[in-house]
């Protein structure tokens, strides 16, 4: 028995380590509406969100069944290979759910979780077929594949639902508030807030606390027979306590709506959940202790029937539980890079999007044109005029442009995204569906950022894009957690002890390298040239970002071009390689510098106007000098992948000459514009003058050498892209320092 003593302790680490990427991944569930609009600093809403997860985590209790009996038959499998099971199912989730925080992308833990389940029960489950008389056609016999179908119906039910409620909710509260809502707020505000609150409270209390561990029955019955008296009570209380705040201490109601829901929000996420993190390892601990009760039973032979019968989960567990998840939220890094992906696709205004188009995006944007152009033709004018007025978004400009709000959403949508999304995750809850809080959150968050015109025409085919990716990823979840479950199972099955140890210093390994890879993308997000979100610019603190953006791009085009040419002569394929992805990651900072232009100039004082001209200018050259890199470096590293003839003599000789032309000309370029040294600019033009002679010289050398058929069509093709492009680049180089030079002559605030 020593072996499953191991597989219990194993299971619990992994239940650690699950809870912690587990709440990495659903921290944005709960936290982004209060985030996103900003309603209280940010350590605020940590510490009321943490008080949610702590006391949902007692509602947990009655879920912990799905993991036991919701996807197969436990009757049928005997104790070894329930642990296989639960083995596989935990070692996958770790990895699975790391994989997606590092990259940002949303995904469910309810989805994972049913899908490892399944995965790992049916590579079982063939073992055993394969060794009787049982064919294929008896599979249902283990697989309980009613109750996993309505598991799927009812989380992909809960897309549709999600986003269709918010859309709707929204549409509604935005026509009777409006943009402008703070006059309507004064006469509905606490009569809409008490609304909210109550539908809470009736979800979260009368639904969710017959699945609580501290609720006795006669509590619980108690509720039941006192619902109506108890929903009329909220509703008249919190509407007198609302109203009162707003009159007498000009309390923004909204905020505590807001707030109220990130609790109740993070209670039902903990209530729903829970499950998906502790569920398995609890349902094996439970296993452990019945076969341990007998010490005659054979764990190869001992069928766990037991596993059928609901068990009361100690609340100590669940606290446990609970606070572990509660210290993540503080501490973990990637939940931001969670976050960060819903909070962009939902914002109100409009900047760089992290999606490119794509067909779908944009034939549904099309069709949507379309549809609304017809609606426009059978709706009443003054309808129309009516919905155009509580739409109008020019409160909002006017807010951004004096630097009042600088949220990502208002707090009326805040309040609706967590309101719809509680109501429909605790309903959930009561009936013991564990619909996906990913799904619905996030489906909720786009059917009102919808609603709100948020997605626009100037944003809308990018923001459709990256949902759909979002919910491509989620298909992505279940095919891969069935998939890598199925595949660990056997392989545990097959190696016993040490493949459990393999496959656990694998996920171990994993988890460490995906650490690395959020780092550095972390590292290079924050260097991003950006503005703060509240400082209002001027001539002297724009040309600081200025000179910081020019300095960091020349230094690194010098070392770029140089390690271009120098792989390309050497015919080193795997730095040139290197070489590329650095140069895509300058031209996507230049493309970066250039996405700001608008927000940047916008947040320009009147006195400053003037010097936006050629910080327009310079942005416009920088994207040049990048542009001209991925024009040489693309066609050298095409010609070193496919193996082409390398460069005779005398084109190397050349070329290292060009280099050295080159970087003698970058290091007087970085002399200039660090110091601010434009009676040098002279200098720089004869250096330019140098060079580009010298490129016509080459030209001329590389005609005689195509005369002498010395050289073929493909490298006639490269050197001659090389010499044109390196021309190209010092012509924008020079005009981008001419620029930088008049950018700093017209601010009068610096001195030059």
């Amino acid at each position: 028995m020593n072996i499953y003593l191991v597989f219990v302790i194993i299971l619990f680490l992994l239940a650690i380590s699950d809870l912690i990427v587990g709440i990495t991944n659903d921290a944005a569930n709960f936290l982004n509406s209060a985030i996103g609009s900003k309603v209280a600093p940010r350590n605020v809403i940590l510490i009321i969100a943490s008080l949610g997860v702590v006391v949902g985590a007692t509602f947990s209790s009655g879920m912990m069944e799905i993991a036991r009996s919701g996807v197969f038959h436990p009757g049928e499998f005997y104790f070894s290979e329930i642990m296989i099971i639960f083995l596989a199912v935990m070692i996958t989730d770790v990895i699975l759910l790391d994989a997606f925080n590092t990259f940002g992308l949303p995904t469910s833990t309810t989805v994972s979780i049913v899908f490892e389940l399944l995965g790992a029960a049916v590579a079982i489950s063939l073992v055993k077929i394969f060794g009787s008389d049982n064919t294929l056609a008896d599979l249902g016999k283990y697989i309980n594949s009613a109750k996993a179908l309505a598991i799927i119906s009812a989380i992909l039910l809960s897309v549709v639902l999600a986003f269709s409620f918010g859309s709707l909710v929204q549409f509604i509260t935005r026509l009777i508030f409006s943009f402008n809502y703070e006059r309507s707020m004064k006469y509905y505000g606490a009569i809409w807030g008490s609304i909210a609150i109550t539908s809470i409270v009736y979800f979260m209390l009368v639904k969710g606390a017959k699945g609580a561990s501290f609720m006795t029955p006669e509590a619980i019955e108690w509720l039941h027979g006192n619902t109506m008296k108890l929903l009329i009570s909220s509703f008249i209380g919190f509407s007198v306590l609302l109203q009162f705040l707003m009159l007498v201490f000009k309390i923004n109601i909204l905020r505590i709506i807001v707030l109220v829901g990130t609790f109740s929000l993070a209670m039902a996420f903990a209530g729903n959940d829970l499950v998906n993190f502790i569920g398995v390892p609890l349902a094996g601990f439970e296993s452990f202790k019945e076969v341990m009760n007998d010490p005659s039973i054979n764990p190869d032979t001992y069928k766990m029937g037991v596993l059928m019968q609901p068990v009361k989960t100690p609340t100590l567990f669940l606290l446990a539980a609970g606070l572990i998840m509660v210290t993540t939220l503080f501490f973990s890094k990637k939940a931001r890079t969670v976050s960060q992906t819903e909070i962009n696709l939902a914002r109100q205004g409009s900047g760089a999007e992290r999606f490119a188009s794509s067909g779908l995006s944009r034939s549904m944007v099309r069709g949507s044109v379309g549809f609304s152009k017809f609606l426009n033709r059978m709706v009443p004018d003054k309808v129309i005029v009516f919905i155009e007025k509580q739409f109008d978004t020019t409160v909002l400009k006017k807010k951004s442009l004096n630097k009042i709000d600088t949220s990502s959403f208002d707090q009326l949508r805040a309040s609706v995204n967590m309101f719809v999304a509680s109501m429909l995750i605790a309903s959930a809850t009561s009936l013991k569906l564990p619909l996906s809080t990913t799904y619905v959150t996030f489906m909720v968050a786009m059917g009102t950022s919808l609603s709100d015109r948020a997605w626009g025409r100037e944003s809308a085919v990018y923001r459709i894009t990256g949902v759909i990716t979002v919910i491509g990823g989620w298909f992505f979840t279940a095919f891969t957690a069935f998939t890598v479950s199925f595949i660990v199972a056997m392989f545990l099955r097959w190696g016993g002890l040490i493949a459990t140890f393999v496959a656990l210093g694998i996920a171990v390994l994993f988890v460490i390298r995906t650490h690395f890879i959020h780092k550095t993308r972390s590292e290079k997000a924050s260097k991003k040239d950006d503005f703060d979100e509240k400082e209002t610019l001027n001539g002297a603190n724009i040309l600081i970002k200025c000179n910081s953006s020019i300095t960091s791009v020349v230094g690194s085009v010098s070392k770029l071009y140089f390690s271009t040419i120098l792989n390309l002569i050497r015919e080193d394929r795997k730095k040139m390689k290197k070489t590329v992805k650095n140069i895509e990651e300058l031209n996507q900072l230049s493309k970066d510098l250039k996405y700001k232009l608008y927000p940047t100039l916008k947040k320009l004082e009147e006195d400053s106007i003037d010097t936006g001209p050629f910080y327009v200018q310079i942005l416009d050259y920088i994207r040049e000098i990048a542009h001209c890199l991925k024009y040489i470096s693309d066609p050298v590293f095409e010609h070193l992948d496919n193996n082409h003839p390398p460069l005779v003599h005398e084109q190397v000789k050349d070329l290292h000459e060009l280099n050295e032309f080159v970087s003698t000309f970058y290091e007087e370029v970085q002399n200039i514009t660090k110091k601010q040294k434009f009676e040098n600019l002279d200098n720089l033009i004869a250096q330019q003058q140098s060079i580009l002679n010298l490129i016509a010289r080459i030209k001329k050398k590389q005609i005689r050498f195509i005369k002498a058929e010395q050289v073929g069509t493909r490298n006639t093709l490269l050197y001659l892209n090389l010499l044109s492009e390196s021309k190209n680049l010092v012509l924008y180089t020079v005009n981008m320092v001419k620029s930088h030079r008049d950018f700093v002559l017209s601010d009068t605030g610096v001195k030059t």
